[in-house]
Order: C-alpha cells, then sequence, then structure tokens
C-alpha cells in the first residue's frame, strides 16, 4: 500500500501505470488500484451515485518487490511513502491477501470464488435453509454464480433446487 497526498490517488495511479509502461517495468508492477466504494447520495429528492474513496491518501501496488520496482513506486510524483516502512530507505511491509481480498471484495472488483469438489451425478445433502436434511442428485453446476441445481426427492417426486455452493454436503 503507498502513501499518497490526499486527493491525488488517481493523479498517482495514472502517473505510476505511465512510468511502468515507459520503464518496462510491467513483469514487476502488475496492479494500481484506487479502493473505492460506490455510494448513493440523495440531494434535492434526486438519487446519485457517487464514488467515495476507501482509504483517502492511499493506492494499492501489486508488484515484486525487487530494488527497481521499488523505486519506480518511491520515485512516483505524488507518492509521499509506503505504509509499513520505518524509513525511505527499508523495504515496506505487504499487506496480507485476506487484507488485499477484502478491500477489493468492498469495491465489488474480485468475488471470492469458493472452491467445489461436486460432480454432476453426485449426491449430496443439503445442510441449510428450507430443504435441510434433504439429499438429491446434482443436476447442473454454475460456477460463475457459485449456484448448484439439486434435484430432491420430495412427495415421491424428484423437484429441482437451486442453491449455493455452502449449503450442501458430501454424503
Amino acid at each position: 500500500m503507498v502513501h499518497t497526498y490526499s486527493g491525488y490517488e488517481n493523479k498517482v495511479k495514472a502517473n505510476l501505470e505511465k512510468r511502468v509502461e515507459s520503464m518496462g517495468m510491467q513483469d514487476k508492477i502488475f496492479r494500481v488500484v484506487v479502493p473505492e466504494e460506490e455510494e448513493t447520495d440523495i440531494k434535492n429528492g434526486k438519487k446519485k451515485v457517487v464514488k467515495k474513496k476507501v482509504f483517502p491518501g492511499y493506492v494499492l501496488v501489486e508488484l515484486v518487490m525487487t530494488d527497481d520496482s521499488w523505486y519506480v513506486v518511491r520515485n512516483t510524483p505524488g507518492v509521499t511513502g509506503f505504509v509499513g516502512s520505518a524509513g525511505s530507505g527499508s523495504k515496506p511491509t505487504p499487506l496480507m491477501p485476506d487484507e488485499v481480498s477484502s478491500v477489493l471484495k468492498r469495491m465489488g472488483v474480485e468475488e471470492r470464488k469458493v472452491d467445489i469438489n461436486f460432480e454432476l451425478g453426485e449426491t449430496v445433502k443439503v445442510k441449510e435453509g428450507p430443504f435441510a436434511n434433504f439429499t438429491g442428485s446434482i443436476e447442473d453446476i454454475d460456477r460463475d454464480k457459485q449456484k448448484i441445481k439439486v434435484l430432491v426427492n420430495m412427495f415421491g417426486r424428484e423437484t429441482p433446487v437451486e442453491l449455493s455452493f455452502g449449503q450442501i454436503d458430501k454424503l
């Protein structure tokens, strides 16, 4: 995470992206993100969606920490320093993956994907929701929407039920 002059976050992002390209650092500096989230303001009875900075004065930079990449970021106009570095000569402390993930998720940039190991036709047990304790066979798996369609036996007939991955367990 990089500290910037307040109000200069987008300018720092643009400057850094230009420097990365002009200095050929694409293999070391990958992504520059100004953490923002959408908020709905209501003024004079009208709704307006505005982007608010989650951490004013800060920019996330995904990079491989080398002397070169550190120098490029540190000397970008508007950057006052890295978060977690004791002095101007010391290397910064990286954010933990779960910290970055929570910021990106809050922005709607990256949804956490649940890894599943279910297969079509497999028999599973529903562990929560209105169909808890029912068993059924998997008819369809939608990894993008994180949904699974299970044929549950109710009243002597198979009924398709759409569930999230977290609502089922292997038998």
